[in-house]
This record gives structure tokens, sequence and C-alpha cells, in this order.
């Protein structure tokens, strides 16, 4: 089938007697092959008469059949991301990958397996029971219809019901999300896919918002608004180099950075980022950081450090 879609991109038209001659086989297979193509979205145009035969529609002439080797190398890589992010189409993606290999030359699959022994993605996988529901939702998404779930809130085991048009999924920091329009609440919100423990896809339709972004939407709930200058507090940290490097690169912290030195780096924050995240963050640092300023963060550590320590020390003597 290969070989008659090149014949048909090199002749502008081919009679099925000069496939089976091309090819050698019965002219009866050559229908059968020709069918299988069309059934499997080729577009052939059958012409009958005296100059009649097969041919291309349009701009699929043009179309490539094959991928070259940075194509397959790329897809191939790429494959590698989606599978250990917990893709929910994983052993589609998988057969998908086989069969490039399958189909590629010998040296291109020596090539192919060099560079994919060269590359390793090391990323704490989705929950392998959460690939159905991932699934799920995702069509719901491509379908426009409305999903009823129930939701489990925090670390509980209490559960409510949702219904959500949901408008995208997300990947982010290990765990997939699904943003959409809650009924409930009468706005857009996002839950966590491992969270829902049951789901039902429902009969209404809902339409999409134009332009909506569900990956900017989830990060406008864990990074700093920038445009309100007076919720903002200055953060000034000291410490070693190799350790604010690593403070400044971080997700939380990296979109807060106005000012680095060598051994000093100054943020601005939330206020709610500050009294409630940071403090906790800081403490996976021990004492290669010290806080410059505020107070406020400097006293909010002690009232931390203090807690973790009566809590232990109460565990200790129980």
């Amino acid at each position: 089938m290969l070989t008659i879609l090149w014949l048909l991109q090199s002749n502008r038209r081919v009679t099925a007697k000069q496939l089976a001659e091309k090819l050698e086989i019965n002219i009866r297979t050559v229908y059968r092959y020709i069918d299988a193509l069309c059934a499997s979205g080729v577009p052939i145009i059958a012409d009958s008469g005296h100059n009649g035969g097969y041919s291309l529609l349009g701009e699929f002439k043009d179309a490539p059949l094959v991928f070259d080797l940075d194509e397959q190398k790329a897809l191939i890589q790429a494959a590698a991301f989606a599978q250990e992010a917990g893709y929910p189409y994983g052993e589609k993606l998988s057969q998908a990958v086989a069969k490039l290999k399958m189909y590629t030359n010998q040296e291109q699959l020596r090539q192919i397996h060099l560079h994919e022994q060269g590359l390793d993605v090391i990323h704490p996988q989705a929950d392998a029971s959460q690939t159905h529901l991932l699934q799920e939702v995702e069509v719901a998404v491509a379908k426009s219809q409305t999903i009823r779930m129930q939701y489990q809130k925090g670390y509980g085991t209490v559960t409510e019901s949702r219904d959500l048009d949901p408008y995208g999924i997300v990947s982010w920091k290990s765990k997939w999300y699904v943003v959409g329009h809650c009924h409930l609440r009468s706005t857009i919100r996002s839950f966590r896919i491992d969270r829902i423990r049951l789901l039902e896809t429902m009969d209404q339709i809902f339409e999409r918002p134009a332009d909506f972004s569900a990956r900017k939407f989830l990060l406008s709930g864990v990074m700093p608004d920038t445009e309100k200058p007076d919720e903002m507090i200055s953060v000034k940290i000291t410490g070693k180099e190799q350790a604010l490097d690593d403070l400044c690169g971080h997700w939380f912290l990296v979109h807060t950075l106005v000012e680095r030195t060598q051994f000093e780096a100054h943020f601005r924050m939330e206020e709610r980022s500050v009294k409630f995240h940071l403090p906790y963050f800081l403490l996976t640092y021990g004492g290669t950081l010290q806080i410059k300023e505020p107070q406020l963060l400097k006293r909010l550590m002690i009232e931390v450090s203090r807690n973790l320590h009566q809590f232990y020390a109460a565990a200790e003597l129980d």
C-alpha cells in the first residue's frame, strides 16, 4: 500500500492494471488495497472511462509519506516525556512509536536507538488507576460535554457532587488538573483528577469561551499578581551562593525575583504567600540561608520552627 501511494504521488493517473503489473500482484488485490487506503483517509480519486485511473486529491500529492530521521527522533523522545507525565493514551502512544520503528530503515533505526538510549526522563508518573478517568475527562473536553463528579475535598474522605463544564486539562507538578466552569460556584475552578472518585458524562453541551487557556488560569493561581504592588512585600535573603541559585530558580520564586547579587536575593511577593507558604518552603534550606527582611518573615520562621519542635517533642514523650 505504501508503494501504491508512492506511485500515485509520482504519476498523474495510474490504472489498476498498471499497478498490478508494477507490483506483480493480482488486480483484485489492487482493488482491496485501494479500498483500504480510502478507508484510512487517503483521498484517492477513481476516474472511469478510456483515460481513467486512480489519482490523489489536491495537496495530498505534496504530503510526505515518511518522517526523516530528525522528525522520528523528536517524536520518539517527546513520547518519552509524555509517558512519564502520565499521558492518558499511553498505550496508543507506545503502539505508534513501535509502528514508527517498524517501518523505518535499518540505519535510521540504529540512529534512533542511539538517541533513545542517550535520553532519560525522570518524572513522577501519575497513578495508573487514573488513566481511564483522565481519558474520560479529555473526551468530555473535546466534545464540550458537561461532567458530573464526586469530588474529594482536601485530605478527608468526604466527597461532594459537582457539575463542571471542562475547558481543558493541565499537567502541573506531577498532577493532572481539569479546569472549567463549576456550576455550584458559578465561576471557573480547577480540580485535581486524582481526587475525582466518580465521574459521569452528561448529555448537556456547553460552549467553551473563545481563547480560554486552562494553562494560564492554573498558573494564575500559583504565580504572584504583579499588578497589585500595594499588596506586595519586599523579601531579602542572604546565604550561600549555591543555595541562592537553587532558591531563585525555583518555580515558586522565579517570577518574583527583583535583584540578585552573589550572596543576596531580593524578591517582591504577595503578602499571603509570605505568610502562608514561604516559611515552610524556606525550612528545607536549613541554615544555608538567612532572612534579611522583613521582620514579619523572621517571626513567622521562629513560630513555625517552635510549633514543629513542640509537636515532635510531644510525640516523642508519647
